[in-house]
């Protein structure tokens, strides 16, 4: 057993720049790709996760530092420090039956695709650390280990239907065949899809609002570049800056917002041939109809602008709520970019800026009364594994990714009959979600 622990978590411990190249040129071989060309793309997914994950770094740098100013102009302090994912990760890994659910996630993807239950193969393995978080949880609430493993099992199950029908929509975004994001994040679409589909009866809400469509409405002030440099001004302007540093800050967003398209293209010259060679091999093998799609991890959507203009927009927001919400815990920090909405705002709406917007505004109480509610478990597991740094009595995360569907799971198996109520609820939604989507990916299709 030690062993096998030792294997996983050397791998892993590689990231996804290493980790990923990897795995991408043993598939190409897999699908008789000549080894340059295997090699190559393997190599160029590489650097495009590297560039992304520098910018994603920057970003969180320049506006979470300007986010994290508007904190301390307030003057408040909260008793939980905001670790952010990274944190959470990290502590995470450091359980010591992790490793374990990493062999689950694989097996349980070979069986339904093998049964058919599903297309997506996911590759996305070092984000498996959401679903063993999940399962620390669940133990910890029933003081049962195996029914953590079981909540593990149902994520692994969630995410990979949603990855089938999320591929059409992610294909539109990045303009990469065969590929999807079977991310945990996204399951949050669950949850703002009946919202959605109230805000699309609002008929300016309704209409195409993506960057291409922002451009032809307002010109120069919808570029990336321009969009980013006001929003960075406005931030740093709020963050209580001086005037010399809010124009560096203008500067930065514009730098960020005009270099992650450009990232993102890496992607699309690395992922094109491979899901091309899946797909000739799939339908070799197995026929015409056969298609398999590679999952992966969200930073393949990094270069729709949508994406951080949303999350920049709606962080003051989010700070606000933080500093009013009676009970509230956790002051925005480390989490202060809030990817754990906008991915799935992002895939549900098709890239309609404003009703991301709404979205992020709307659900950023959830994730701080998530952040609140379990933080004495991140706590906890933190302390248990040694990761607590010197002087912390508690932490959390602000932007909890799935507080509301991780706290009816880990109540129901503790016998709340209310959540397990509240749970069927959430899986009725998610059958709803998944005809929606299939009728929209028909739709695509026609056209």
């Amino acid at each position: 057993m030690s062993v096998l622990a030792n294997v996983i978590n050397y791998i892993l411990d590689m990231g996804a720049a290493v980790f990923m190249p990897l795995l991408m040129f043993v598939i190409g071989l897999l699908m008789k790709m000549k080894v340059k060309d295997a090699f190559k793309a393997g190599l160029t997914i590489g650097i495009a996760f590297t560039g992304m994950s520098l910018l994603i770094d920057f970003m969180g740098s320049t506006m979470g530092g300007a986010a994290q100013a508007m904190s301390k102009n307030t003057g408040i302090t909260l008793p939980a420090v905001d670790v952010g994912w990274p944190g959470a990760a990290s502590i995470t890994w450091a359980w010591p039956l992790a490793f374990l659910v990493f062999p689950l996630q694989v097996f349980i993807n070979i069986v339904m695709l093998a049964t058919k239950q599903t297309k997506t193969l996911n590759v996305d393995l070092w984000n498996v650390w959401n679903k063993i978080f999940s399962a620390v949880l669940v133990s910890y609430f029933t003081g049962n280990v195996i029914l953590g493993f079981v909540a593990a099992s149902i994520f692994i199950f969630l995410e990979l239907k949603l990855g089938d029908a999320w591929q059409p929509e992610v294909e539109r975004l990045t303009g990469i065949p065969n590929v999807t994001v079977p991310h945990f994040i996204s399951l949050f679409a669950v949850i703002l899809y009946p919202v959605d589909q109230l805000l699309k009866k609002i008929p300016f809400l309704n209409k195409e609002l993506d960057s291409r469509a922002i451009r032809d409405k307002i010109g120069i002030f919808g570029e990336n570049s321009v969009m980013g440099a006001i929003i960075g001004l406005g931030l740093g302007l709020l963050a209580g800056y001086e005037v010399k540093e809010s124009l560096i800050l203008s500067v930065q967003a514009a730098t960020a917002l005009t270099l992650f398209p450009m990232v993102s293209k890496l992607f699309s010259e690395a992922l094109s041939p491979i899901s091309e060679a899946v797909s000739d091999y799939m339908k070799r093998k197995h026929g015409q109809d056969s298609d398999i799609y590679i999952g992966l991890d969200w930073p393949i959507l990094g270069g729709r602008n949508e994406l951080w203009v949303a999350v920049i927009i709606t962080i003051p927001f989010l700070l606000l709520f933080s500093l009013i919400l009676p009970g509230n815990k956790v002051l925005p920090f480390a989490g202060i970019i809030n990817l754990s909405f906008v991915v799935a705002a992002l895939l549900l709406t098709n890239g309609n800026l404003l009703r991301m917007i709404i979205h992020g505004i709307w659900t950023a109480p959830i994730f701080l009364y998530g952040a609140t509610y379990f933080a004495p478990y991140l706590t906890r597991l933190a302390k248990e594994t040694g990761t607590l740094a010197s002087g912390q009595n508690m932490i959390g995360w602000s932007t909890f990714e799935g507080p509301i569907v991780r706290y009816l799971l880990v109540n129901g198996f503790n016998g709340d009959i209310l959540s397990i109520v509240g749970f069927f609820v959430f899986l009725a939604v998610f059958v709803l979600l998944l005809r929606d989507r299939k009728k929209y990916n028909q739709q695509l299709s026609a056209e």
